[in-house]
Order: C-alpha cells, then structure tokens, then sequence
C-alpha cells in the first residue's frame, strides 16, 4: 500500500504530514505528523496512527473509539506528505466535530449524506410503504421525477436570468436533490458521479 522507503522522514526531522481524507466523502479530517514507527503500525494494523509532541505515538481513537480505518495511503510528490484516505467511525476532531475545520469543510460531506438518505428510501421498507416519503414517490414513479427534473432546471434558468442569486442557490440544490434522485433510480450514486469528474480533470478542454 505504502513504501516507506520512498518517504522522506528527514526532512520534517523525523516525520512527514499527514493530511486524512474521508474515503466516502472526500473532507478533510485532519491533519497531522507521522514517523515511520507510526506508519508502521498503521499499515499492520489498518488503522490510523501518528506522532504528537505531546502524546508520542498516537492511535486514533484508541480512547474515544473513533477509529481511522485506512482505505488508502498515497505519498505525494516530494515524499514528505501523505494522503490518507480512511473510513471514521466518529468525529476526528477533539471538540466533536467532524473536522478539525470546522463546517466549511462539510459542502461535500452535505452531498454524500443527502445521496445517502436517497439510497436508505430506495429500499421498500417492510410491510410496504404506509405513508411513503417524497424521495420514495420519486424513485418509484418515472414520470413524476422526469418532471421534477425539467421542473427545477427551468426554475434555475429563470433565476439566474433574474440576477436573484439567493433563488438561484436554492434552485441548484433543488436540481442536484432530484437529479440524485434519478441517477439513483438507473443504479447510479454520487461516488460514480465523481469518480467521472475526477477523470475528467486534466482533459484538453471541450
């Protein structure tokens, strides 16, 4: 996964950054030093540890019970930086939080917790639905979500040939909401979704 060798420890006397991503969502959680001692037992034990001046060698969660299990670990350019790309089980930050920077770091974990509420109602609950959701009409009428879709996109045309920018924001998620919702119901997700716009980066452009 990670060839320590190839990292250069010297040059932050001793350790490299740390910089740890949720896998899922792609927030930064933190970031933090590691030494080789650290990434050694991160990689035996598929869970984030790392150095502090203060603790020493440091698991994650080790107190708390919120664990870092490591999804990828992916040195930068230079050697004297890693990603690492984990599943939390709790909050990474000390006060509670999410992230250690605070809501603003939230936008995207926002998109990853709405797609997925989407994928919980795609499911038929027991019993069938007595009293189903908006999102579950949705997913389980083609032509009602087709609408919305056309809908929501013309709401945001005319919002934005009206300058009003505060109805323009609320239109765009209006439209990101129910186009989920419809990627959701051909088998598609977010991850796909961004896993196309990460490939396009770099591309000439159109």
């Amino acid at each position: 996964m990670l060839d320590l060798d190839t990292l250069n420890f010297g040059k932050g006397n001793g350790t490299v950054t740390v910089v740890t991503q949720d896998a899922a969502s792609g927030v930064v959680l933190m970031v933090a030093a590691a030494d080789r001692e650290a990434l050694e037992h991160t990689l035996a034990t598929g869970e984030m540890h790392y150095r502090s001046r203060t603790r020493g060698l440091w698991h994650k969660g080790a107190t708390s019970g919120n664990v870092q299990r490591v999804v990828s670990l992916s040195p930068d350019c230079d050697g004297d930086a890693v990603l690492a790309r984990v599943t939390p089980a709790g909050p990474a930050c000390h006060t509670g939080a999410v992230s250690c920077f605070g809501n603003s770091a939230l936008a995207s974990d926002a998109l990853a917790a709405l797609d997925a509420t989407i994928a919980a109602r795609s499911v038929a609950p027991a019993g069938g639905d007595t009293a189903p959701s908006y999102t579950r009409r949705l997913l389980t009428d083609r032509n009602l979500r087709l609408k919305k879709i056309g809908e929501e996109a013309a709401e945001l045309v005319a919002a934005c040939a009206d300058g009003d920018i505060i109805r323009a924001r609320e239109e765009v998620a209006d439209l990101v909401y129910h186009a989920l919702v419809a990627l959701r119901s051909v088998g598609g997700t977010l991850d796909e979704v961004r896993d196309v716009l990460a490939m396009r980066i770099g591309q000439p452009p159109r």
